[in-house]
């Protein structure tokens, strides 16, 4: 039976770091977990995460509260049996309960498994384009 349950440690953090684009770094950990609008839920199967999301709550002066759905990954092994699905309602009941208007996420057009995670939860595609920063 898989938990979900949200990372409060480094070492839950390191213990999920095969399932991330690379490993976590002490630096990054520790600021991300230091910061209470920053939100880590993982998925432990007997004892190991085999999934994970990450949530940044944003503030705007003329919005409110929102919650920028960051990331979603699940163990190659373990897609296929909802887990994503289960991490993408547990972020979004989070940011109920933290007083968020709303959510919102991006990912590429042919990632077809996330698209399809994403409208399993109610989510509706629109069509934006990302501009992006590289330092």
């Amino acid at each position: 039976m898989v938990e979900i349950r949200r990372a409060a440690t480094a070492a839950e953090v390191r213990a999920a770091s095969h399932l991330f684009d690379s490993p976590a770094t002490p630096d990054a950990t520790a600021a991300f977990l230091a910061e209470t609008g920053h939100h880590l839920l993982l998925a432990w199967d007997a004892g190991r995460p085999v999934g994970f999301v990450t949530g940044v709550e944003m503030v705007h002066p003329d919005k409110g509260r929102e919650l920028f759905l960051y990331e979603l990954g699940v163990d190659e092994a373990s897609r296929g049996r909802g887990i994503g699905r289960a991490l993408a309602d547990a972020a979004l009941e989070l940011a109920r309960e933290r007083g968020c208007y709303g959510a919102w996420t991006a990912t590429e057009p042919d990632n077809d498994g996330a698209r399809a995670t994403y409208r399993s939860t109610g989510a509706v595609e629109e069509q934006t384009i990302t501009e992006v920063w590289t330092f």
